[in-house]
Formats: C-alpha cells, sequence, structure tokens
C-alpha cells in the first residue's frame, strides 16, 4: 500500500504576492461562517424592458445575435446596451456568468459597424479572458466586415504584428502584451475611440494598475469608456472616476452569491486533502469539476496525484505555455478531462459550460475571489455546487 509522507498543502511563500512585502502569512478568506449564515431565497424573476429585436442594430449583427441563442437579454443587457449605444461612459456590475461580454460588445459592434472609422480597445485581465472575448467578437461579427485582433502573452508577436498592421477595428488584450506592442510602435493607443475595461477589479489586484493608468493615459480625450466587473471594491473607485466621464452606473447584482449555487464546507479534520479530494472525484455528479489552489506548485503536485490514481485531470496557471493553458481548456470544456486544477488565473470571467462543482481546495485571498471562483460554477439558469476545503 503506497504511503503518502507528504501533505499537499500551500507553501506559505507560494504563488502570486497578495500581501504586504515583510508579512509572513498571506491572507486568506475562510467562508465557513457565511455559508452556515448564507440565506437562500429565490429571487423575483427579472422581467426584460427590451427584446434583442428592439435595439436598432443592423440586419447582419441581428441575425448573429440569434444564431448565437440570444432572444431575451439579461438584466445587465437589457440596462447597459442602450446607454452604450447612446455613447454614454458605463459601469456594469452584475454576477458572473450573467452575460456581462455581450452586454458591451453588440452595441460597440454596431457603432463601428455606422461608423467605420471606429476602434475600440478592450483590455483584459488573463489570456484566457481575452480569448474569450474575441471568440464572441467574431460571432457577433460574421459577415459585417468588421475585424479584431488578439493581443495576448505567452504567444510569439508575428501574427499579432500581422494582424494590427490590417488597421482591425477592434483589438483585445492584456495589458503587458499591448504596452509592449505600443513599445515596438505596432499599436497607437490614440487611434481609439472606445475603451472596455474588462474585470477591472482583477487587473487592478494582478498588479496592472500603472499599465492601464498608462494606456488610459494614451487614449484620445475625448471617447467612450466602459468599465464591466461582478465586483467593484472601494479601491477602484478611485480609478474608475479618473477614467469615467459622467458615467451610468448599472448594478443588477440582488446578492452576492449566485442564486444557482449550492455552497457547502467540507472539513478535512486532520485528513490528507488530496485523499479528500480524490474521494469526492469518486461520486456520482462530479462530473465536471473546477479544483482551485493558492500555488502553481501545488496545482502541479495535485495534479500527478490524481494522474496516478486513474484520473482525468489537467493543470492551469501562469507557468504554463499559452498553448498548453489553452488545450487544457479546450479538453475541459469538452469533457475530455474531469477534473480541472486552477489558480486564479481561471477564477474570473470564463465561461465554462456544465460545471458541476467547484471546489476551494486551498482557501481564496479574499471574499472578492471567492465569489468570483464559485461563480465559474451555477451560470444563467444552470445549477452547481460550490465546496471548500476547511481544516
Amino acid at each position: 500500500m503506497m504511503r503518502h509522507t507528504q501533505r499537499f498543502t500551500p507553501r506559505q511563500n507560494g504563488g502570486r504576492r497578495r500581501f504586504p512585502r515583510g508579512q509572513q502569512r498571506p491572507r486568506s478568506f475562510d467562508p465557513s461562517q457565511f455559508v452556515k449564515n448564507a440565506a437562500f431565497v429565490a429571487e423575483t424573476a427579472y422581467e426584460p424592458v427590451h427584446a434583442f429585436s428592439d435595439f436598432p442594430v443592423g440586419r447582419e449583427l441581428q441575425r448573429n445575435i440569434a444564431d448565437r441563442g440570444y432572444r431575451t437579454p439579461t438584466p445587465i443587457q437589457d440596462q447597459t446596451i442602450p446607454h452604450i449605444m447612446e455613447g454614454k461612459d458605463v459601469v456594469g456590475i452584475a454576477n458572473t456568468g450573467t452575460g456581462k461580454t455581450a452586454a458591451f460588445l453588440i452595441p460597440l459592434i454596431h457603432k463601428v459597424f455606422t461608423n467605420r472609422s471606429q476602434h475600440v480597445l478592450i483590455v483584459a485581465p488573463t489570456r484566457e479572458l481575452a480569448l474569450q472575448i474575441q471568440d464572441e467578437c467574431h460571432a457577433f461579427t460574421r459577415n459585417t466586415g468588421i475585424h479584431s485582433a488578439i493581443c495576448i502573452g505567452g504567444v510569439g508577436y508575428a501574427d499579432q504584428m500581422q494582424a494590427l498592421r490590417q488597421s482591425p477595428q477592434f483589438v483585445i488584450g492584456t495589458p503587458g502584451r499591448l504596452m509592449d506592442l505600443e513599445e515596438k510602435r505596432k499599436l497607437d493607443f490614440s487611434h481609439f475611440s472606445s475603451i472596455v475595461l474588462d474585470e477591472v477589479d482583477r487587473m487592478l489586484d494582478m498588479g496592472f494598475i500603472h499599465d492601464v493608468t498608462y494606456i488610459i493615459s494614451r487614449l484620445p480625450k475625448v471617447r467612450q469608456s466602459l468599465c464591466f466587473s461582478a465586483t467593484v471594491p472601494e479601491n477602484v473607485e478611485e480609478l474608475m472616476n479618473r477614467i469615467l466621464r459622467d458615467p451610468v452606473r448599472i448594478s443588477v447584482k440582488i446578492r452576492e452569491t449566485p442564486v444557482n449555487v449550492d455552497q457547502n464546507i467540507v472539513r478535512i479534520g486532520g485528513r490528507q486533502k488530496a485523499d479528500v479530494l480524490h474521494d469526492l472525484l469518486k461520486k456520482e455528479g462530479f462530473d465536471k469539476v473546477l479544483v482551485f489552489g493558492r500555488t502553481k506548485w501545488g496545482m502541479d503536485k495535485l495534479a500527478k496525484f490524481l494522474s496516478l490514481r486513474g484520473v482525468r485531470v489537467a493543470a492551469i496557471h501562469s507557468n504554463r505555455s499559452q498553448n498548453q493553458r489553452q488545450r487544457a481548456l479546450e479538453n475541459f470544456k469538452s469533457a475530455r478531462i474531469q477534473v480541472l486544477l486552477a489558480t486564479d488565473i481561471a477564477s474570473r470571467g470564463l465561461d465554462i459550460d456544465r460545471v458541476t462543482h467547484v471546489i476551494n481546495y486551498d482557501l481564496p485571498g479574499s471574499y472578492e475571489d471567492y465569489i468570483h471562483r464559485i461563480g465559474r460554477t451555477g451560470r444563467v439558469d444552470r445549477k452547481g455546487t460550490a465546496l471548500t476545503f476547511v481544516e
């Protein structure tokens, strides 16, 4: 019988620094009391004011919206699209999985379609989210003659430079690569008449505040600026006040936690966490499981542990190449693997259908991280389960 002599727990100094220099222990959020006291009540069904057919967009865009299966706008779409089409600055706040991407893409595509001299810059905190936004953009711009370019790290510059030479109307990227391309004089921020900061709180949390501030400083003074996120902590307000001009603030969050997610605590009680996780994964219903950990090292080690026990598993974190990360995501989306292990690189914005369970193998760093992690399941009208391991 194989003996496990090492606990699968995160190193105290592992992972991304999220705490003041000199402090010994990373901050973490234990949701035990929060989950215990959470009141799970049914919410009143939202009655949209508009149908997608009400929005005055061209036939091609209307057709693409219908082809994507969009019939009735979600609350964030229903309330923000008219304001964006009027050219107003907007702050959009809504729970994850509520359609924020379409809420800004549809009116901006219409804006570009009616005036081809318009250019849109969309900034996202992670490569995966940027790629997801580009996929949506491709779907909505089919047969419109509108083009987009993706500008993210982890891959070579050649293809991205070639795409930028075609003067795409939409440029979607992460802050670091966008600034690299500007430094190489392949990208001119002054050409963009609209900017979208998606998951703006995450960008600041990941240390992109100086990059974002620089990019904003290079944009035209007269522009349309949009900020979207599921949470807007106080430290984000100051930045948004500098970016936005007389914004319309739309908040459709009835509650912080997604109503479709059943939350619970798993008490480890001195057992090996890896063994507890393995026992859960063998149970019926754990078909598509997203597991969050604090460190890259810990997730790699856990992946080896599970793989040796016959679990179809992959890990995704910032040390993996972009091709490896994308392949792991595609295998998870298509159910070729049962379990995806991830650091918080995957906690924001990613839309992965039919995730049955989110498991917090390591405690999240903050309440906001917890909300975003569990928002990967129970998306739109599906039910999901979130479990958090606690000693």
